[in-house]
């Protein structure tokens, strides 16, 4: 159950694909940076039993929405949003207490892209480079904790410069909507003050030639399941 705004910023495949990417297990803490109403927060929690989710959020409307649908769907116990900037200590927050950091960072660059009306939808959409959200999650992630994010793949170059050389163990997951085309986004997770290889995994296909999904990208959106890795 998910209430949204009407309008400005409103969730998308991505939050979902984002939760079922994150590799965590029972009895450990997460974080998600930019958690807007929740979605992935709660995609988590749904898939992952005892497992303590807090989310990040720097507009406050979207927090409030987020512990609103964290309430509503009986996670309160497990589940906490606060409002904060990421470039900021957030009360708390503690820094290098958390198995799991996962994330959506804006995928536009504001200077090259034309700016949302709304300004919500903005913020979301256009906000901090890479190098910043990066850090963020370095910050929060525990040593030997694992982070996982989605961005589109021209700022793949920029990832990895930011994780190099605090996280290694990092994983590119390329995704494609179709098989004849060029993936346009990627997963990316990597474990903190891990020395180990980057590895290229072969790219995802999320829909078949009518347009619909795979059966385990349905599977991932619609039941519930880890993303299939």
């Amino acid at each position: 159950m998910l209430i949204q705004p009407r309008k400005g910023q409103r969730a998308s495949a991505d939050a979902v694909m984002l939760a079922a990417a994150v590799p965590a297990k029972r009895g450990q803490r997460a974080l998600e940076l930019g958690c807007g109403t929740g979605v992935a927060m709660l995609c988590l929690a749904a898939r992952v039993a005892d497992l303590e989710v807090d989310g990040v959020e720097i507009q406050p409307d979207l927090v409030a929405l987020a512990a609103r649908n964290i309430t509503a769907n009986g996670q309160a116990e497990r589940l906490r949003a606060f409002a904060g900037d990421l470039r900021e200590r957030i009360p708390g927050v503690a820094p290098n207490s958390f198995d799991q950091v996962f994330a959506n960072p804006p995928y536009f660059d504001s200077g090259r892209h034309r700016q949302a009306a709304d300004p919500g939808r903005a913020l979301a959409r256009q906000g901090e480079d890479s190098a910043a959200w990066v850090a963020a999650m370095l910050r929060y992630c525990r040593p030997g904790g694992r982070l996982t994010l989605i961005q589109r793949v021209e700022q793949l170059g920029p990832l990895l410069q930011a994780l190099e050389p605090k996280a290694g163990g990092i994983e590119v997951i390329p995704l494609h909507s179709k098989s004849d085309q060029a993936a346009k986004r990627l997963i990316l997770r990597a474990v903190k003050g891990a020395k180990t290889p980057l590895l290229l995994r072969p790219g995802l296909v999320l829909h078949q030639a009518d347009g619909s999904y795979f059966p385990e990208i349905d599977a991932v959106l619609r039941d519930g399941a880890a993303l299939p890795i």
